[in-house]
C-alpha cells in the first residue's frame, strides 16, 4: 500500500474522531468557556501593609547613630583630639532625580545670595564710562 492510499482512508477516520471529540463531547465549549472566564477576571492587585513612617524615621535616626559611633571609633577618638567630626552634618539627601529633569540641588539649599552683585551693577557701570 502506498502512502497516499493510506493517507486518503485514514484522512476521513481522523477527521470524524476530532469533530467527534470537540464538538459532541464538549470539548471545544469547555476550552471556550475557561477562555472567556480569564478574559473577564479582574486584574490581580497587590496588597500592601501600611508602613509606619514614624518607626521607620526612628530606626533610620538609631543607624545613622550607630553608623557615626562606628565611623569614630575606626578613625579614632584621640585622632581629632576627642572631637566629633560629624557633629551637626546631615547625610546626603538619597533621593535622585528622575531621568530628564535637572538637577538644581538640595531644595534645602538656599544657595548664594546674589542680591548685592545686581545692586551694585549701576555703580560698576557708572565707573566704566
Amino acid at each position: 500500500m502506498k502512502k497516499s492510499e493510506l493517507k486518503t482512508l485514514i484522512k476521513p477516520l481522523v477527521k470524524e474522531c476530532i469533530h467527534e471529540v470537540l464538538l459532541e463531547e464538549g470539548l471545544l465549549s469547555n476550552v471556550v468557556a475557561e477562555v472567556a472566564k480569564g478574559m473577564q477576571a479582574a486584574p490581580l492587585v497587590e496588597n500592601r501593609a501600611p508602613v509606619n513612617v514614624a518607626k521607620k524615621t526612628q530606626d533610620s535616626r538609631i543607624k545613622l547613630a550607630e553608623h557615626r559611633k562606628k565611623m569614630l571609633d575606626a578613625v579614632g577618638r584621640d585622632a581629632y583630639n576627642g572631637a566629633d567630626l560629624f557633629e551637626g552634618t546631615t547625610p546626603i539627601a538619597a533621593n535622585q532625580p528622575q531621568a530628564g529633569a535637572p538637577d538644581l540641588g538640595d531644595p534645602r539649599d538656599s544657595g548664594v545670595d546674589i542680591s548685592a552683585l545686581v545692586g551694585a551693577g549701576a555703580q560698576i557701570w557708572q565707573n566704566m564710562k
